[in-house]
């Protein structure tokens, strides 16, 4: 049997961290010390098309706040609640284009720069899960965050330490998705 690489290790082992989150702090220089490494992702014509908002423990309940006024009045606590849960949120966001090939290319480049942050994170036993609820479509998100008007927003990065790591659920097997033409 073949030793697995380190790399192949934490890809393996990495999991999505949706609660269950210790009190202890996410801080502001963690998260830019993980993003210095994750944003050397693969990005067509090195656009580098990401920008990153951090909300960190102090701001999440007012942030939690004003984003789940954006919802109707019968969801807006159950928001609320769901946004303080983290101990801190990255919120992502990269520049749209109207040329398709490059909006694709930007996404594409941002979805693995968030690959790269996520496995940094975990190697350091911090919780990470990529969220693309309702709200990040909403115009008065945007606005609340004052995102450009040629900005996406690609995800709210949920972030905090754990003490359980959730089971593995198993890949279907690259034999059944792989062809040869």
């Amino acid at each position: 049997m073949v030793e697995q690489s380190y790399l192949t290790k934490v890809i393996k082992e990495r999991r999505a961290i949706k609660k269950g989150y210790t009190d202890k702090e996410v801080k502001e220089e963690t998260v830019r010390e993980l993003l210095e490494p994750a944003i050397w992702a693969p990005t067509h014509g090195i656009r580098q098309p990401w920008r990153f908002i951090f909300v960190g423990q102090d701001r999440l309940p007012d942030f939690a706040k004003k984003v789940a006024s954006t919802y109707p009045e019968g969801r807006r606590e159950n928001r609320e609640n769901y946004l303080n849960e983290p101990n801190a949120i990255l919120v992502v966001l990269m520049e749209e284009s109207e040329i398709p090939k490059q909006w694709e290319e930007n996404y594409g480049a941002t979805a693995a720069m968030i690959q790269n942050f996520w496995l940094l994170a975990w190697e350091k036993d911090l919780g990470v899960v990529w969220k693309t609820n309702p709200h990040i479509y909403d115009q008065k998100v945007k606005e609340i965050i004052q995102a450009g008007e040629n900005e996406k927003i690609v995800g709210f990065i949920h972030l905090g330490y754990f003490d359980e790591v959730p089971a593995k659920k198993d890949r279907i097997s690259v034999q059944d998705k792989f062809t040869v033409y």
